[in-house]
C-alpha cells in the first residue's frame, strides 16, 4: 500500500510526456492515445504539468506547442494582446532587458492568476465579478492599485539589478572605479 502511494506521488510530480510525431500528431504517453491541440490546452487549463517532446529527436517542443495554443486563441475572436502589446514584446527581443522582461511578465501573470484564484475560492462567478466591479469602484481601485504597486516594486528591483550589473561590467572593463 505504501509503495503504491509513493509511485502515485512520483507519477504526479513528473510532467506528463506528450510526443509530437513528424505527421504533426500528438501522442499522450500517459493514456497511450493520440490527442489534439485542444486536449493539450485542456491539460494546461487543468494545471497539468506536461512536456512535449519531438518523437524522433527528443527535443523539447513545449514552448512552441504552448505558443501555438496562444496563437489559435488569439485568432479565435477575443484576443488578449493588442497589436501595440505584441509590437512592444517584439521590441524587447535582443534588448539588454529581454531576460528581465520575461521574468517580469511571468511574475505579473502569476500575481494576476493568484488574484483570480482567490476570487474563485471566495465563490465569485463571472456575473458576481461583473456586479462587484460595477458596485465597488473604490475597493476595485484598491485591489488594482495593490497589483500595480507590486508591479512597480518588481520594475524598480529590475532597474536596480540592471544598474548594479552595468556598474559591475564597467568596473570589470576598467571604465569605472
Amino acid at each position: 500500500m505504501q509503495e503504491n502511494q509513493t509511485s502515485d506521488a512520483q507519477a504526479k510530480s513528473r510532467p506528463r510526456v506528450i510526443k509530437k510525431y513528424p505527421n504533426r500528431r500528438l501522442y499522450d504517453t500517459d493514456t497511450s492515445t493520440y490527442i489534439t491541440l485542444s486536449e493539450v490546452k485542456a491539460l494546461v487549463m487543468a494545471s497539468e504539468q506536461l512536456v512535449v517532446r519531438d518523437a524522433k529527436t527528443g527535443d523539447d517542443l513545449t514552448r512552441s506547442i504552448l505558443l501555438q495554443i496562444i496563437l489559435e486563441e488569439e485568432a479565435g475572436g477575443a484576443p488578449m494582446f493588442t497589436e501595440a502589446v505584441l509590437a512592444n514584446i517584439i521590441r524587447f527581443y535582443g534588448h539588454a532587458m529581454q531576460g528581465s522582461m520575461g521574468a517580469s511578465l511571468e511574475k505579473n501573470v502569476q500575481m494576476f492568476s493568484d488574484f483570480q484564484a482567490r476570487m474563485v475560492e471566495q465563490g465569485a462567478t463571472p456575473e458576481m465579478w461583473n456586479q462587484f466591479v460595477r458596485m465597488q469602484p473604490s475597493l476595485m481601485q484598491g485591489m488594482v492599485g495593490n497589483y500595480l504597486g507590486q508591479s512597480q516594486t518588481m520594475f524598480t528591483q529590475m532597474q536596480e539589478q540592471m544598474q548594479k550589473q552595468t556598474e559591475q561590467m564597467l568596473e570589470a572593463m576598467g571604465l569605472k572605479r
